[in-house]
């Protein structure tokens, strides 16, 4: 009797609903990237202390995840569109899980090194996977900016829930455990995932062609390693020749795509100008912003002497403005305009940038949490919007592939961003007037200086940790002006570039 009284659920309303169940699966990969990226800059004091790698050593841990992820998105996300864009993500969730525990029981830095090349290689798969899944998912425009909106804000908060996590455990318990808090989302990711996301592919993808996997592969990879190496060292053969590998192989990706009857990724899409606009966007703003994301946790921990869960608490406002922006860009861009909400988030980045390029040692945290609400509100209303532009840009069955393009130039631009911002950081911290008779050590990091003065009689340790500091803190001022020209560069180039651009208020 009850049955017959209680309201019958429509088809429409159930694929409506399961919709909305699946993304809630797909956000948990975002948030387990998210939280997985955060992680590392609290626990890179700790790696630093106990594996003792060299300040090129350090870099690379910092980097080599965002290089080989950006050398392999767009090969990974043209794959899920030709296999099948849930099974690529619930194969690369598994590869997550199981790579994590090897970062986690890294006993040297090469170790380290190789399990975040072998990380990147997993996380390739995820990301595209997700947005490909939105596009595909959600037809209407109005619901997939909402979508879309909802995932960024989620990668948002991933990068808040990293280091209060990571900060509580880094002080309960030793630096892997950060890494193993990928294993439980995982678990959930694959299992919930396995009964809730529907299968979607590319219905005539053609062949995929592994001489363009391996061009992407080595031209970004070539190229990134040249600008990294020639910004920390200057212009030397190796690098050199690094270069000219990596823009001859770009080349041949390019022109080989151009031949092929069914490419890697259609070069076509950038002559869309709001697809192009929206990548370049995109690069940009990370590489102005990653610089000072990997330091910062550095200066609260190290300059300032902030524990690791104060530390990650401190960082909390910037996730916050990203949360609430993120899921009312779409609103927003629709009433304004595409370029407007894009180019006004860059600005304020950009401004809120500047206002960190004056900090010092003794900055107290109002202006700190300040500068980094904007840092987030402005960067949570940009990237969710280049987000939705670049996939209303594009046919459904393409959206692998162009959600790889656009999480390339993120990875991209955090690679080159941590490379040539990093690298000013290091340059001028290594020239602090260090005072006789220190370890050579104690120039290659902040965190080596730390541990050399522990060691060092007290009223040498404290000259040497008052002019490592204060070092530092003007290598980070540095790079965060250079971050702010770069920012307020985009917001004018978006500005330009997608003044023709809106999204769509119905299908």
């Amino acid at each position: 009797m009850t049955g017959t009284l209680r309201p019958a659920i429509t088809a429409g309303e159930a694929r409506r609903q399961g919709r909305w169940l699946a993304l809630s699966v797909l956000v948990l990969a975002v948030l387990l990237v998210a939280v997985d990226a955060t992680v590392l800059g609290l626990a890179t004091p700790y790696i630093s202390e106990d594996l003792e790698p060299s300040g090129t050593q350090l870099l690379w841990i910092g980097d080599v995840y965002s290089f080989v992820i950006a050398g392999l998105l767009v090969s990974m996300g043209s794959l899920g569109d030709r296999i099948g864009r849930k099974r690529i993500l619930l194969g690369g969730a598994t590869a997550f899980g199981a790579v994590s525990v090897l970062n986690a029981y890294a006993t040297t830095p090469g170790t380290m090194i190789l399990a975040r090349a072998l990380l990147g290689v997993a996380g390739a798969t995820l990301m595209p996977a997700t947005l490909a899944l939105i596009r595909n998912l959600f037809h209407d425009p109005r619901e997939r900016s909402l979508a879309v909106g909802i995932w960024g804000a989620t990668a948002s908060a991933g990068t808040a829930v990293g280091p209060i996590t990571g900060g509580f455990l880094l002080e309960h318990f030793w630096w892997g455990s950060v890494f193993l808090i990928n294993l439980p989302v995982m678990a959930v990711l694959v299992l919930v995932g396995i009964r809730t996301l529907p299968e979607s592919r590319d219905p005539a993808p053609g062949p995929w062609d592994m001489s363009s996997v391996v061009l992407s592969l080595v031209g970004v990879i070539g190229v990134v390693y040249a600008v990294k190496e020639a910004a920390a060292h200057g212009p030397t053969p190796p690098s050199a020749a690094a270069g000219l590998l990596g823009a001859a192989a770009l080349y041949g990706f390019v022109r080989r795509q151009l031949t092929l009857p069914a490419p890697l990724l259609d070069i076509r899409l950038f002559r869309n100008r709001g697809f192009s606009a929206a990548v370049l966007a995109d690069l940009l703003t990370v590489l102005g912003m990653s610089g000072l994301v990997f330091f910062l946790s550095q200066y609260l921990q190290l300059v300032q002497g902030r524990p690791p869960f104060e530390a990650g608490l401190a960082e909390l406002p910037a996730a916050v403005g990203a949360v609430a922006a993120g899921l009312v860009a779409g609103r927003a861009a629709r009433r304004f305009s595409v370029r407007a909400v894009v180019s006004g988030g860059l600005a304020a980045v950009g401004l809120a940038l500047a206002a960190l390029a004056t900090i010092d040692r003794s900055t107290g945290y109002p202006v700190l949490g300040a500068a980094l609400l904007v840092v987030g509100v402005g960067a949570g209303f940009s990237f969710t919007v280049t987000a939705d532009v670049i996939l209303a840009g594009v046919p459904r069955e393409q959206a692998g592939a162009a959600s790889a393009v656009s999480e390339t130039a993120y990875e991209l631009g955090a690679a080159l961003g941590i490379a040539l911002l990093g690298t000013i950081v290091t340059s001028v911290y290594r020239a602090f007037p260090a005072p006789p008779g220190i370890p050579s050590a104690a120039r290659e990091s902040l965190g080596a200086a730390v541990r050399a003065a522990g060691s060092l009689p007290p009223r040498t340790a404290a000259r040497l940790l008052t002019a490592a500091r204060e070092s530092f803190v003007q290598g980070l001022t540095l790079a965060s002006a250079v971050g702010a020209a770069v920012l307020l560069l985009a917001a004018g180039t978006a500005w330009h570039l997608l003044r023709d651009q809106h999204l769509e208020n119905t299908e």
